[in-house]
């Protein structure tokens, strides 16, 4: 290996850690422990804090959900591009900060144009200045993205273009990660609020036991990336994770089964519907002649809990390397004992891109709502085209009849 190649990596100037901001009142509680057990009770008080937040924003609704998930996005973009800007600020080159933010709202300005089209295609079609900005958002959202690349191209600087360059790759990396996967994360609460709650707290079930396990029981090293985390940790939090989701009473409940939707005539978000038969109980047989009553949903929780148990810290291994590679121990210290918001949701976006994934492959249908919204848009030749065609392909299945004297057993007669 020549004397290049075995060189570290010292081209980074290395970024500061965050000072330690535990609150002074549990300093002083837990003055005589052994930094190891402050560490385990600090995490351990504000795990509890976070998991009373998330049932309180549960309890709060959808659109609350919604909102968090906003916030949430917007912190942990602010994280990442404050560890460019430390290494970027030093040369004093333009536009950096400014530019990153732009086309932050320029990304989500896309994407929640697009879920608001999709989802609420009768509000937007009643209201003529939606309709005028659904039926040009696309347009619109290209011409904002190439007035934020105008002006990167306009701020490059002599003998830095390799520098400018790396940072515009950096900012478009972090909207790819944090952005797009909360946009994915909307469309699984869209679905309905399990699709939401179970995959983030499986993650947060199996990081949970992870620790409890590797803490009292962990002896054989998992990844040099993540020195603390064990095999024993590992394969701990697997089978928690797994026993804690078949456990889930929710999908007996309307309103964490049923999709979020907008009510046209009441002007506001409903979940109310009949339980599909993902989410009514149904007798499976065991080999040992005994009969259970389980939830079909129950049984895509084992896909969701393996996923989060076993790829989705893979995403926090990708974190950790990420940290290493600029000399960090975390992205922030937003919450003492845990490091930044980032630090929190490395494995959810992971998580929430599988979950949108396995919904499209494996879950979801045609919404007839959306197909008759669409149909409603169309000029009367487009429907009566269509209600033609439907029309002849109904008779040709002997689904419609077009005679009172029909030996098929229609379901609509003429």
């Amino acid at each position: 290996m020549s004397d290049t190649e075995s060189k570290p990596d010292t081209g980074v100037p290395e970024v500061p850690v965050p000072a330690d901001d535990t609150p002074e009142v549990l300093n002083k509680a837990l003055s005589g422990l052994s930094s190891r057990w402050k560490n385990w009770w600090v995490r351990g008080i504000l795990t509890l804090a976070m998991i009373s937040f998330f049932f309180l924003i549960i309890y709060l609704g959808p659109i609350v959900l919604m909102m968090i998930v906003l916030i949430v996005q917007i912190k942990c973009f602010q994280e990442i591009i404050t560890i460019g800007y430390s290494v970027y600020h030093s040369y004093h080159l333009p536009w950096f900060r400014t530019l990153s933010w732009y086309f932050l709202l320029c990304v989500n300005y896309f994407f929640y144009g697009e879920t608001v089209t999709d989802y609420f295609f009768t509000l937007v079609q009643r209201e003529e200045p939606l309709r005028i900005l659904s039926k040009y958002h696309r347009f619109i959202s290209f011409a904002l993205y190439l007035t934020g690349f105008c002006m990167f191209v306009l701020s490059l600087v002599k003998k830095h273009y390799r520098l400018q360059f790396y940072m515009f790759g950096w900012t478009h990396v972090t909207l790819l990660i944090v952005v797009t996967q909360s946009h994915l994360i909307i469309h699984n609460l869209f679905e309905g609020m399990i699709w939401f709650i179970v995959p983030i707290s499986s993650v947060i079930c199996n990081d949970i036991m992870a620790y409890m396990f590797g803490f009292f029981f962990g002896r054989t090293p998992l990844i040099k990336l993540s020195p603390k985390k064990t095999w024993e940790g590992f394969i701990g939090g697997l089978f928690a994770t797994i026993v804690f989701c078949l456990a889930y009473v929710m999908a007996g409940y309307r309103y964490f089964v049923c999709p979020v939707e907008f009510n046209n005539d009441l002007n506001s978000f409903q979940v109310d519907c009949e339980p599909s038969e993902l989410f009514q109980l149904q007798d499976y047989a065991l080999p040992s002649v005994l009969t259970v009553k389980l939830y079909p949903f129950q049984i895509h929780s084992i896909a969701l809990s393996s996923f989060a148990s076993i790829v989705g810290p893979f995403g926090g291994f990708f974190a950790s390397g990420f940290k290493r590679a600029f000399k960090i121990k975390d992205f922030a210290n937003t919450i003492p004992g845990h490091g930044g918001i980032m630090d929190r949701f490395d494995c959810q976006y992971l998580m929430a891109t599988f979950v949108n994934v396995y919904i499209a492959s494996f879950i979801r249908g045609p919404n007839p709502t959306k197909v008759i919204q669409q149909l409603m848009a169309l000029r009367t030749d487009q429907q009566l085209h269509i209600f033609n065609a439907l029309k002849v392909h109904l008779i040709e299945k002997g689904l419609l009849c077009t005679c009172k004297k029909c030996t098929c057993k229609p379901v609509f007669r003429e």
